[in-house]
């Protein structure tokens, strides 16, 4: 009994009353301000059944107002809501509102996918005080759970076990992290094969910006533009074509992938029936990352210069954080020749303002990856990188953003292209447990003066800034101190 009373009492620093959540609820008196207020957001389609277990025992636990099934509301329309209220509250005196606003934490149930889509929604959203995130491990690769120590397998959804994972949160500390936008560009005669990418194909963190044809009404060229961001990595290549075949494949047939075990024998399976293990004899040379692509990158100094990528990769990964696949840490640790060598960085930070770029030939060379000292092709380390896709290489390119792929259509024409451009776009607040892995700059003495500041960067020739200004996930929040100037003005 005693026990059961603990816990009851543990819970309510959790708690947020309904009249924080519903402008139309009357407020309620509270004797108690909890430690560790949370928001949790669940996509029930994670994990098999585990996701929607997993929402009903939150719901039982916390207050059903302060639970979300991703599947009915987005996360930018329950953030928008939540702080619109909230900052009503805190203008008419509520102790709590101001202090849940600044205690927040956020809880993320879901794919390295889902938690990216949260990630991209908190940043657009330009708060003054954004709240850290936690990530639950309910997809397959789980690669952002396992860098902040939030492990790699699919969670229990008992009482127990969610009540032990809402300590963790409560105990975890903050961790600053390197939020990475990407801008892809398509340009095509309006006849052309290389048509747009259809919505439902498109990852939760790639958002189309506009479809623009040029002013003279005799041009036949349509412009095609999709932003988003990253937090773990973007991949293009094999790895990516796999990923692929995976999605479509428990899109097509759901019942055969229901928990994580089964989704990695599945996966297993794609990457030899895809090739993966004998690219050398099965993938054409025209979808090597040489031949699609000329790749460029900015370092320190500010300046674009030609990345060389060597004939055999067949799979290139631009790097955040020390987990991919599933936790293999495809960059290693060179040694300090290798570094000197090559211009790299020791080590690899997560809020350094550097990308590790990676290539692998086949999935043998992946393999190398489980011992001790494997690494991928190290390329660069780099502050912006530029992917400018050659017309006629083939009719497409297989991509991927935290998990989720897509198959891009390449153009054809002389007069079409398709370029990606990876920059650094500030940071977001992550929950790290002692487990954490990921490594950030105040881990390091001595590593701040050789970090880069975005500020460098040399944008004489950008023509991407516009749709820079932010993800695409969000409408940015506008706080009553805003409108009323908005409203003086």
């Amino acid at each position: 009994m005693e026990n059961s009373f603990e816990k009851n009492n543990m819970l309510k620093e959790f708690y947020i009353p309904t009249y924080i959540f519903m402008p139309e609820s009357s407020v309620e008196p509270v004797s108690h301000i909890p430690t560790c207020p949370v928001i949790v957001f669940i996509n029930t389609r994670s994990g098999g059944q585990l996701g929607h277990n997993l929402l009903v025992t939150y719901r039982k636990l916390l207050n059903h107002a302060q639970v979300f099934d991703l599947l009915d509301e987005t996360p930018d329309k329950v953030l928008h809501k939540i702080y619109s209220n909230v900052e009503r509250l805190k203008r008419d005196g509520d102790t709590l509102a101001s202090e849940i606003h600044r205690r927040l934490r956020l809880i993320v149930a879901g794919g390295d996918g889902t938690a990216g889509w949260l990630l991209g929604v908190v940043s657009d959203l330009k708060l003054v005080h954004p709240p850290p995130v936690a990530t639950v491990p309910l997809g397959t690769g789980n690669n952002l759970p396992y860098s902040f120590g939030w492990g790699k397998r699919n969670p229990g959804t008992d009482r127990e076990s969610v009540i032990s994972f809402l300590k963790l949160v409560k105990e975890a500390r903050e961790i600053n992290i390197d939020s990475w936008h990407t801008v892809m560009r398509m340009k095509c005669p309006k006849c052309s094969p290389c048509d747009p990418i259809a919505p439902s194909d498109l990852p939760h963190s790639l958002h189309a910006f506009h479809r623009v044809p040029k002013t003279d009404p005799e041009d036949m060229e349509y412009s095609y533009t999709y932003r988003g961001g990253f937090w773990n990595y973007f991949s293009m290549g094999m790895d990516a074509q796999v990923s692929y075949a995976f999605h479509s494949q428990r899109k097509l047939h759901p019942e055969k992938f229901k928990n994580q075990l089964s989704n990695q024998k599945q996966y297993l399976k794609l990457a030899c029936t895809q090739g993966w293990f004998c690219a050398s004899l099965s993938h054409p040379m025209s979808r090597n990352i040489a031949h699609l692509a000329k790749v460029k990158i900015m370092k320190k100094s500010g300046k674009w210069e030609t990345l060389e990528i060597p004939q055999s990769i067949r799979s290139i990964v631009c790097l955040n954080l020390p987990s991919f696949s599933g936790g293999l840490n495809p960059w290693g640790t060179p040694s300090k020749r290798k570094q000197r060598k090559r211009d790299l960085v020791l080590p690899p930070l997560v809020d350094d303002g550097l990308l590790e770029i990676v290539g692998f030939k086949d999935a043998w060379h992946g393999l190398v990856l489980l011992s001790p000292k494997g690494h991928g092709t190290r390329l660069a380390q780099a502050h912006r990188v530029r992917f400018k896709f050659h017309r006629g290489a083939t009719d497409h390119a297989y991509m991927r953003i935290d998990g989720e792929p897509w198959k891009q259509p390449l153009p054809q024409e002389d007069d079409g292209k398709v370029v990606v451009e990876i920059s650094h776009a500030g940071q977001v607040k992550m929950l790290a447990t002692k487990d954490c892995i990921a490594k950030g700059i105040n881990d390091s003495p001595g590593m701040a003066t050789a970090c880069t500041d975005s500020s460098s960067s040399d944008d004489s020739d950008d023509d991407f800034t516009e749709e820079r200004r932010n993800f695409g996930a969000a409408l940015s929040f506008r706080y009553m101190n805003d409108v009323k100037k908005t409203v003086e003005a």
